[in-house]
């Protein structure tokens, strides 16, 4: 086996659906073995993905374990050569997996790969390529001098701003969003420390497999689409809780003992007060958040479908049984022009956007694969319109307007 792939879910069923399929197509020319844990999800994952993915290996815990403890279950299972820990609410283009693969073997000193991420709007998430929490970077992140100097070398190395998205490099951390390692890596560093429940574990093992000797590796050659954020909610005192108290265990772990001390303990007078203030500020944005309908708004959408014939008529269908209005929807070719039934092609997108004041694009991947679809939102990115996806054969479509606002989805009521 040359590729074992390991997902944890958590409630977002839909989005687990849409990176299947597409983990599916990439993986098409390369052997995989495909495991997903469910932590204890109350969304009706279960029912859901029962007779669905017959290759896929389910496992259904019945309590939530943690993100670290659920990939280490998987892990004990894997076959593969190489390991890619992979987040559910993510879609990987068609030649992903082989492009990634390529590149380790070419350099075996890379133990960790990470690839470029983009949010649902086609922006650039930053996440993709970090520099270590040192005391001094994380202090910079956490007062906001990264953010007043999102270029500097010094202050913005928590992102490591200075560094071309575009380009290659070696970095210091690989997002657990999108983390490819050789098996032998991992037998030789150990797996992710079940200490960190949610968030750090990443940083953790990035941090022994540079230790070890290995580079950390950031792989500009690749897209994929992170929606962020559809596992947890930002808005939750557990997120808080769990993003400050990894962090505090990372520093704790590996810089407490240190020549940095002093400013281990000024991070600890930073982490804490401002851990506590976020709790506060996002108790009031909670309560807020109860009296929110988060359905699909689907009132005024001037919509366009880029799709083929037969895929426009499964949207439709879909759409319908959703109970979405289509009001102003219309279809785009992606291949040669049909003036009967399209509207237009996509060679005339970006005229047909601004002639038709259009506000959502809906992407079908039967008619246009996702690498193409990735590449036309990083290109549109500014026209801040919003964009769906819906991979042949799926019962959903799904999409986020941003990386702080929960995800949206469109499925059969």
């Amino acid at each position: 086996m040359q590729l074992s792939i390991i997902i944890v879910n958590y409630n977002v069923k839909h989005f687990l659906e849409q990176c299947l399929y597409s983990v599916t197509k990439a993986s098409k020319n390369t052997d995989t073995e495909i495991f997903v844990v469910d932590n204890n999800s109350s969304d009706g994952s279960e029912a859901f993905f029962a007779g669905k993915f017959s290759p896929v290996r389910f496992i259904w815990n019945k309590e939530n374990v943690g993100f670290a403890k659920a990939n280490n279950q998987a892990l004990q299972l894997c076959t593969g050569k190489y390991i890619l820990f992979l987040n559910p609410d993510t879609i990987v283009p068609e030649d992903c997996f082989s492009k990634c693969i390529a590149q380790l073997e070419s350099d075996t000193t890379i133990g960790a790969l990470g690839i470029q991420m983009i949010d649902g709007s086609g922006n650039f998430l930053k996440e993709s390529k970090r520099g270590f929490p040192s005391p001094f970077a994380a202090l910079c992140k956490l007062s906001g001098l990264a953010t007043i100097f999102p270029r500097s070398k010094t202050f913005a190395k928590y992102y490591l701003g200075d560094f071309d998205k575009n380009h290659n490099h070696e970095v210091d951390v690989v997002s657990g969003a999108f983390m490819l390692i050789p098996k032998n890596i991992i037998n030789s560093v150990g797996s992710f420390d079940e200490t960190f429940f949610m968030y750090g574990e990443d940083v953790d093992l990035s941090y022994r497999i540079q230790k070890a000797g290995f580079k950390n590796y950031y792989f500009a050659e690749s897209t994929i689409i992170h929606f962020k954020g559809e596992s947890t909610r930002k808005l939750s005192v557990q997120y808080l809780r769990h993003f400050y108290g990894a962090m505090h265990l990372f520093v704790k772990k590996h810089y407490a003992f240190t020549t940095s001390s002093l400013l281990y303990i000024l991070l600890q007078l930073i982490i804490w007060p401002l851990a506590i203030a976020s709790m506060l500020i996002n108790f009031f944005m909670i309560i807020i958040d109860l009296f929110t309908d988060h359905k699909y708004d689907n009132e005024k959408k001037k919509r366009l479908i880029v799709a083929n014939g037969h895929a426009y008529t499964e949207i439709i269908d879909l759409l319908i049984k959703a109970n979405v209005k289509l009001s102003i929807t219309a279809r785009v070719e992606p291949g040669r022009p049909d003036k009967h039934t399209a509207l237009g092609t996509l060679e005339n997108l970006s005229a047909l956007i601004k002639k038709n004041s259009i506000t959502e694009i809906i992407f079908c991947e039967e008619a246009i694969p996702f690498k193409d679809s990735m590449a036309l939102i990083t290109q549109y990115a500014s026209l801040k319109i919003g964009y769906m996806f819906h991979a042949a054969g799926s019962s959903s479509i799904v999409g986020s307007n941003n990386k702080n606002s929960k995800g949206i989805f469109i499925a059969a009521k």
